[in-house]
């Protein structure tokens, strides 16, 4: 349920709010810390309860006691126990010891492809300040903190809604969101997270996949010239990212470099962009060699060369013979760019602007989730 409160001129921001009950603001999220190892570290800052899948008491861990976890038989093996399932439960508000790190909630050890996995069952917003932390740092702008809070939250909650059907919500990488547990929380990041509790953003009242980048290199992408299916709200829009340390960069490689990580071609003679996105893109580029011509996609080729984007060219120089790669930017380009909201930011634009520049046609809402 969301009622509409104020119209916003500036972009055409709509924000909508709705009162909520502090019950209503929880929510949990299920994030893979480790998946598919053959031992799993865990420990408890607190005392800490151990259950099996159903909830029944199997024991008590003592507080910085740290025990291993393993596959056995089918089954979850935490010292002198045994079950298809194990929960750690620290005890008042204490943090869980999950591989190398801290963190908020609880864990549940589970057995999966022969191997463990443990997901680290935490509240959002106590998941979000550590996430801010990691994708941006906690001394940044508030304002660009609070944009990226209300991106991550949102972000987070579409993959939950869309993944209900699995074991777990998100992962703790790059692939959804990187996620640092204790370590990656500071007091900016909890600040930013708090000032825009619950808020999310939608569109036709339904949450909005909010992806985002490091830097888009002057201008952000379509998102189907990225993916797949086009949306209304993830458009190309100008960038404000050209104080960012990966607006613009160089890489340079021999032949053979270049020809051992293209495979299929020969000895490497040009690379020619086929086609590009509007804003300039490599989306698949011919690749000319001794040994033949083959088309690969620009993300292809922009991971078998370790580049930071697929907005890139290609030259050679003839005096060395090497290839020399420029680019712009850092990440697949679409949505908010980071580093455009740190420049917004200091610039003196609130994150409701910032949002509704990277989000075209959006609500800004604060939900009620059941």
């Amino acid at each position: 349920m969301i009622r509409p409160l104020q119209r916003y001129g500036w972009l055409s921001l709509l924000l909508w709010l709705l009162m909520m009950s502090p019950a209503a603001a929880s929510v949990l999220m299920r994030v893979a810390i480790t998946t598919d190892s053959n031992q799993i570290k865990v420990g408890s800052s607190t005392p800490a309860t151990v259950r099996d899948g159903s909830g029944r008491v199997l024991g008590q861990i003592p507080n910085m006691g740290a025990t291993v976890a393993q596959s056995a038989s089918g089954q979850v093996s935490l010292s002198q126990w045994k079950a298809g399932q194990i929960w750690v439960e620290p005890s008042q508000n204490g943090k869980v010891w999950i591989g190398d790190n801290w963190y908020r909630g609880r864990v549940l050890l589970v057995q999966r492809n022969g191997g463990l996995m443990a997901i680290n069952y935490v509240d959002l917003d106590q998941y979000l300040y550590s996430v801010l932390g990691a994708e941006m740092g906690g001394n940044w702008p508030q304002e660009a903190l609070k944009a990226q809070a209300v991106a991550a939250r949102t972000y987070a909650l579409y993959k939950r809604q869309n993944n209900s059907s699995q074991i777990y919500d998100l992962g703790d990488t790059q692939t959804y969101q990187v996620y640092r547990g204790v370590s990656g929380e500071s007091p900016g990041t909890q600040t930013a997270v708090r000032a825009t509790a619950g808020q999310v953003l939608t569109y036709n009242g339904r949450v909005i996949l909010a992806v985002f980048h490091s830097s888009s290199g002057g201008h952000t992408e379509n998102v189907e010239d990225v993916w797949e299916n086009p949306l209304p709200y993830l458009r190309g829009v100008p960038d404000f990212d050209s104080g960012s340390p990966v607006f613009e960069w160089t890489r340079t490689f021999s032949t053979n470099d270049l020809s051992n990580r293209i495979s299929g071609v020969g000895q490497i003679s040009s690379m020619t962009p086929e086609r590009t996105s509007a804003f300039g893109s490599v989306i698949s580029m011919r690749v000319v060699g001794s040994g033949g011509t083959r088309t690969i996609s620009g993300e292809q080729i922009a991971r078998a060369l370790g580049l930071r984007s697929t907005r890139f060219r290609v030259d050679r120089n003839n005096a060395s013979g090497n290839f020399v790669v420029t680019g712009r930017g850092f990440g697949h380009g679409v949505g908010l760019s980071q580093w455009g909201a740190y420049s917004l930011a200091n610039a003196g634009y609130n994150y409701q602007q910032i949002l509704a520049h990277y989000y075209r046609n959006t609500t800004l809402a604060r939900i009620q989730v059941q």
